[in-house]
């Protein structure tokens, strides 16, 4: 019977906070087991001076954690899973994604209270295309400014008055307590911006072991894991990675309905494609596939292709 687990985690506060929180749950749920963590740097946190799709993506978090999985130094990462590819190694499953907090974006400014309040040609800091994406398509006379480094390092350069605003995922700040740190944070609605596949929830990657995957999968969440199973097979479908900007959510309710919502485009908003669809829980697997599907019929493909080709010329000019 194992006695310990070792956590690989990112050093940044937010990573640390996670996997603090997988830490306290396992050994809660497991009386007797001791779960150590295990700081490193990973490639994506390194290289802070280009953006991730120029630099070979979100992918980039996770390649250091999971070789220390490989080497055994640890038995488990915790992941933001909308950092998480839609493909892992099959040595290191997926075994649990745990409940989502908030899945909205949320706009922060010491001066402005709300997207609509910001001035014409106000700056607004965002490393996401996707966030972009929305962003210009609400306010095409706002100026994006790239931005990149861990949350905290995020809102000093707001409050140093590099930028107007900053987005950043409401979850992040929720869970680092961070909302009294400045004057207003707006958490966008869905119906203004769509968040990334899988935003809010954690992911826990494990090495391929039956009685590390049995402790693990206990903090595995039947909502999160449907809602997330559709986000992540949509963009698995589009074979849509950081490059490209792709917004999707499905929100399972009470009454067993799942609204799913998603939105593709240029990273200037001038050609966007959206759809919505309702479906019931019990039908849930492949309704990301199908979406998708639907969206290639109408020319997302080619949609995303030049999507793509517009982010590498804007990369280019950073």
């Amino acid at each position: 019977m194992l006695h310990e687990l070792i956590i690989a985690t990112r050093e940044s506060k937010l990573a640390l906070w996670q996997s603090e929180y997988i830490k306290a749950r396992l050994e809660e749920l497991n009386p007797g087991l001791h779960v150590k963590l295990l700081p490193m740097k990973s490639m994506g946190d390194k290289i802070l001076d280009a953006p991730l799709a120029k630099i070979g993506g979100k992918g980039l978090f996770l390649k250091e954690l999971e070789e220390a999985m490989l080497r055994g130094d640890a038995h488990l990462a915790v992941h933001s899973l909308k950092d998480v590819p839609t493909v892992l190694p099959e040595a290191l499953p997926l075994v649990a994604i745990t409940e989502r907090e908030d899945v909205r974006d949320a706009m922060l400014s010491e001066k402005y209270q709300d997207i609509d309040a910001l001035p014409r040609g106000a700056v607004v800091g965002t490393s996401s295309l996707r966030r972009q994406m929305q962003l210009m398509r609400l306010r095409p006379d706002l100026k994006i400014k790239w931005l990149r480094g861990n949350v905290n390092t995020r809102i000093q350069k707001l409050k140093d008055g590099q930028y107007d605003a900053i987005i950043l995922a409401a979850a992040g700040i929720n869970r680092l307590g961070l909302l009294d740190l400045v004057a207003y944070v707006y958490p966008i609605s869905l119906f203004e911006m769509l968040p990334a596949m899988g935003q809010a929830a954690l992911g826990i990657q494990c090495i391929n072991d039956p009685e590390v995957i049995a402790i693990v999968s206990a903090l595995d969440d039947e909502y999160s894991r449907i809602e997330t199973t559709i986000e992540r097979e949509f963009v698995d479908t589009l074979e849509g990675g950081c490059q490209v900007p792709i917004g999707v959510n499905a929100t399972l309710m009470e009454n067993d309905d799942i609204i799913v919502k998603a939105v593709l485009g240029m990273p200037d908003g001038s050609e966007v494609m959206s759809d919505t669809k309702l479906v019931k829980r019990n039908a849930y697997q492949g309704v990301g596939r199908i979406i998708a599907q639907a969206m290639i019929e109408r020319g997302a493909k080619s949609l995303l292709k030049r999507a793509e080709a517009m982010a590498v010329e804007q990369n280019e000019t950073l």
